[in-house]
């Protein structure tokens, strides 16, 4: 008896921590699988664009977030695409859309990496895989050297197409998001 007591508790506990984790009906973000994507409200003025994006990040077109104006150093980006990391404390500007693998140093690959939070001096490490795969994994190192903002100009190749997930690391703050090569 003292066995079937654990087993219903536990089952209990499982259904109320499953159902926790179930996103409200009406709710502006979904999710179906950890690699799924989520449709989050875009940013007032600015749309998703459609099919571009990919994993957990959409591609956004429009008003730009004034906090990413303000790390990119610029307006008038209203019509380049971009993506807000995961915290929203980077993102990037996707220059030439959509990115194109397989095309070593493709003018057409440059992402102007914006960060909310201060460089301080510090290097921006890149760290990107497929998603859902630990290889190829790419690093790269982009120095502090770029203004006005708080900005890391980069062309960024991958050798395959799919969607990619790519960790920025800088003055000890860390953000991730995917990114779609067609």
């Amino acid at each position: 008896m003292h066995w079937r007591r654990i087993f219903v508790t536990l089952s209990a506990v499982w259904l109320v921590g499953a159902c926790a984790n179930t996103p409200p009906t009406g709710s502006s973000r979904t999710r179906t699988t950890p690699f799924s994507t989520i449709i989050a409200t875009p940013p007032p003025g600015s749309t998703i664009v459609k099919a571009a994006g990919c994993g957990a990040t959409p591609v956004y077109r429009g008003a730009v977030p004034a906090w990413l104006v303000t790390a990119g150093g610029a307006a008038g980006l209203n019509d380049i695409p971009y993506v807000i990391a995961r915290p929203p404390i980077a993102g990037g500007y996707l220059f030439g859309f959509p990115l194109r693998a397989g095309h070593p140093h493709n003018p057409t690959n440059k992402i102007l990496w914006a960060m909310d939070l201060p460089r301080n001096g510090s290097n921006l490490v890149i760290k990107a895989h497929p998603l859902g795969a630990s290889s190829p994994a790419l690093t790269e190192t982009l120095p502090d050297n770029s203004s006005p903002g708080e900005i890391y100009p980069d062309i960024f190749d991958v050798p395959s197409a799919g969607c990619w997930q790519v960790a920025l690391d800088w003055a000890g703050h860390h953000a991730v998001l995917e990114v779609n090569y067609a």
